[in-house]
Formats: structure tokens, sequence, C-alpha cells
């Protein structure tokens, strides 16, 4: 009998507790509306700060080369994905993939995790949309931007949007695809008004020459230079790939996707192609912007937290950074939307399964939504949104994003030897090699990472260990025992002296 901390659920039994009275999320979303969502939490703040950050501290125009690589290396993991979400078309993303297919421990610490990559990840980026609103409408920074303590731009939009989400998901995507459609049609006339002001001298050279990275000390030294003495170069070619391993965050968001399969019509067809196609419109626009953005200024005059905004002030388009941050506030306004979805929709599968308190797990009866889950997710959002500042922090839904992946490669394989007769809409193509690249890759990228990065991510870790070991490895049993079925007694073989 195997030890409680490797139980696994299987993929039948995940599929039919999504029929249950009470806990059935309503099916309405198309792939539309999985692209939509895919886009809306891509293209945020790394389309608007860390193009211009990294071209002038790493990469220079080759920036565009570093954007590249960082999206292959997410294709890896979103081929992963797509396979899992189209099998196991049950809420959860991640976390429902690793109980079926690593045991209930990894699960719970797959969940842990991802409530640390988008609940935090959702708090800083409504101190951004704090700041992005302070600067276009003048406000007082006593009530908006980086200064204001509690922050009440970052409260509001938080309890706005946790409004939106417990109305319903279809709503949700509605929402986003307007603020999507204004953010991309911004994109858009960036790349097209930009075209016009493009000097050829700026992309000279494309690659600048390598050269050691200024120092860094104490906690903020890469884990990697911190156990092996090497040192990280800037520009070149480690300059561009140590780039991709920072803008390969700002492609962080079309693993959401996949935890509204439940709540997909038609999941098996719609969840591979709402992924990759996500993905691919995001990588297109990423690299359009930094080839435009680096021809219209010189690379290191770039870094700012307003790249885009400058690069037009300095061609002497000032009225443009006003439309540039409009799409900066929506956005982020969609980032925020869908980071609360995942995390609410995480959360609801975890306690379907009785790792957390089940009443937690009930949906609204009109809506179809998780709303205790949904309005608990936003009133923590919104506090630590409010008073913490999270410059520090924001490094942390990074890491918790990647160990995500690196279980998700992982479990195609071990699923794909488990259980080869389940039906598959859509298979990851190069089994076992392409998960195990991108397992690697991941963990290249994690290893990257400042050791503070690292400390506070296993703090976390071991507070969800204490959750688990203390609450819910035994709820979890105590519901198993409680359906597992009766033993039938069997009736003793009758003896020597026994009447027959």
């Amino acid at each position: 009998m195997a030890l409680p901390v490797f139980r696994t659920k299987s993929i039948e039994r995940s599929i039919q507790e999504t029929d249950e009275p009470g806990h059935r999320l309503k099916r309405e979303l198309s792939v539309l509306d999985l692209t939509v969502f895919g886009v809306g939490v891509i293209v945020g703040t790394g389309i608007f700060v860390l193009t211009g950050q990294q071209a002038a501290r790493n990469a220079g125009p080759a920036i565009v080369i570093s954007f590249l690589l960082a999206a292959i290396v997410c294709a890896l993991a979103a081929l992963c994905y797509a396979e899992f979400a189209s099998t196991v078309p049950v809420a959860g993303s991640a976390y429902t993939f690793g109980y079926a297919t690593l045991g209930e421990l990894v699960a719970w610490i797959i969940g842990w995790d991802l409530v640390l990559e988008l609940g935090l990840g959702a708090a800083v980026v409504a101190r951004g949309w704090s700041a992005y609103l302070q600067t276009l409408f003048g406000l007082p920074t006593w009530l908006a931007g980086d200064d204001a303590i509690p922050d009440w731009g970052a409260i509001f939009i938080v309890a706005l949007l946790t409004l939106v989400g417990v109305i319903g998901t279809k709503l949700s995507g509605r929402f986003t695809g307007v603020l999507v459609a204004i953010k991309i049609a911004v994109v858009l006339f960036v790349i097209g008004l930009g075209l016009f002001y493009i000097t050829s001298d700026n992309w000279s050279p494309f690659v600048p020459p390598g050269q050691p990275a200024p120092g860094v000390s104490g906690g903020e030294e890469p884990l990697l230079q911190a156990l092996l003495g090497v040192v990280p170069q800037q520009f070149g070619v480690f300059g561009i790939v140590a780039a991709a391993s920072i803008v390969f965050f700002a492609y962080i968001g079309f693993d959401v996707v996949a935890t509204t399969a439940e709540e997909t019509r038609n999941p098996q067809r719609d969840m591979p192609r709402g992924i990759l196609a996500s993905l691919a419109i995001c990588a297109v626009l990423y690299m359009a912007v930094a080839f435009v953005v680096t021809g219209m200024s010189k690379y290191s005059s770039l870094d700012t937290g307003a790249p885009l905004a400058k690069a037009f002030t300095d061609v002497g388009v000032d009225w443009a950074s006003k439309v540039i941050s409009v799409g900066a506030v929506c956005g982020i306004t969609t980032v925020i939307l869908v980071l609360l979805l995942g995390q609410s929709r995480v959360l609801f599968a975890m306690s379907r399964d009785h790792l957390l308190p089940p009443t937690l797990a009930r949906v609204h009866p009109r809506f179809g939504t998780p709303w205790l889950l949904t309005i608990a997710t936003g009133a923590v959002v919104a506090i630590v949104a409010g008073f913490v500042p999270l410059s520090k922090l924001s490094e942390l839904t990074s890491i918790g994003t990647l160990f995500a992946f690196v279980v998700v490669a992982i479990g195609v394989v071990v699923l794909r030897r488990t259980r080869p007769d389940l039906p598959r809409a859509f298979r990851t193509p190069w089994v076992p090699v392409l998960p195990i690249v991108a397992v690697l890759a991941c963990l290249w990228l994690m290893i990257n990472l400042p050791v503070d990065t690292w400390i506070r991510f296993l703090v976390w870790m071991a507070i969800g260990f204490i959750l688990y070991f203390g609450y819910g490895m035994h709820a979890a049993g105590r519901r198993r025992e409680s359906e597992a079925p009766a033993p039938t007694p069997v009736s003793p073989a009758p003896g020597p002296h026994d009447r027959v």
C-alpha cells in the first residue's frame, strides 16, 4: 500500500468530480475566449518595461533574439501543458496534473507554489497598475502610485476585478476581450508609428561586444554564480542568453489558460489551440516592439521604467506617451483579472480534494463560479497590494512558475508510461526528449535567479509543508476512507461437522 504522500488521483475520478452537484463549473468558454485570456495575461508589464531595460543592461538591439529564445523555452512548456489540459480537462492546471501522475505531496507542493505565483503576481501587477494610473491622471501620491501606503488605487482595481470574477468567467472573458483589444491596438500603434522614426545607426552594433557584468553581492547574486563563482557576462552571446532568462518572465501567463479547462466547452480541442495561439501572438508582438524601440533610440538610453514612452519622447512625439500609458493601464488590468481567475481555480481544485477545507469549493448557484474562494483571494491580494512594497518579492512569481513548468514536463513522461490508454486529443511531440529539454531549460533559468529569491521560496514552501502535514494529508485521507466501498463479508467455509 502506497504511503499517503504518494497517493495519486485517477484521471477518471478527476473528470467525474466535475459533474458533482454544487461543484460544477459552467462550461461556456470557446477557443477565442481562451486565446483572449492568454494574450490578456501575457501582454502586460513585460512589453511595457522589460523590452528597454534588458536591451540597455544585457543584450542591446539583440534583445529581439532574447525574446525569441525565451519564446522557444516557453513553447516547450506550452506543448506539455497542451497535452495535459486536453487529456485532463479539470480546474487546477499543474496542480491537477501533478496529482494524477506524481502523487498527493507533489500536487500539494505545486498548488502551494501556484498560490505564490498567481496571488503574489496579481498583487505586484496591481501596484504597477496604480503607478501607471497615477502618472496618467496626475493623482495625489498618497492615493495611488509607488509612495502610497495604503495604495488605494491597487485596492480599488483588485476589488473591482474580484467582483467581475464572481459574476462569471464569460463576463470576465468579454471584459478582458475589450481591454485586450485596446491593448493590442496600442501595441500595434507603437509598432506602426515607430517604424517611421527608426534610425538604422541605433542598431549598430546589433550584438554589442561582450564584457563582464557589474558585480553584485549578497543575496542579489545569482545562485549559479554563488555556488560556482561563475561571472555573468553583459552583452555578447552571454548577454543575449542572460536577457532571455529575464524576459522569459514576460511570457508568464499562458499556463493560466490551463486553469479554466473545466469551464471550456470543448477542452480537448480548444485548450491546445488557446495555449499555443496566445503564446505565438505574444512572441510576435514582443519581438516587433523590441525591434522598433531599439531602432528609435540608442539601446543604452532605454534603461527606464517606461522605455516605450521614452523612445517616442526621444524622437519628439511626446503625445504618443499618453496613448502608451492608456494601453499600459488596459493591459495590466487584464493581467490582474486573469491571475485572480487562475488563483481561485487552483484553490478550488485543492478544496475539492479536501487538501483545503471543502466548504470553500462551493459554487454560486446563479453565476456558476467558486465565489467564496474568489472573494477570499481578492481580499488577500488587495491587502497585500495595498500595504506591502513588492519590488523584491516579485521575483518569487518567476521561480514558482518555473517550478510548475518542471513538474508538468515530468508529468507528461510519467503519464505516457502509466496511462498509455488515455485518449489524447493533443500529443506532445518527441516525448521524452522534448519534456527533458523543457526541464533542463527551466532549471537553468531557476539557478540564475538571486539567492534571496531562493531563500524566500524555500521559506514559503516550508510553511506549505506545515499546512499539508498538519491538515491536508489527514483531511484528504479521511475523505478517501469515507468514500471507499465497504468490504464484502466472506462466509467461513463449512466445517466437517456443519450440516450442509
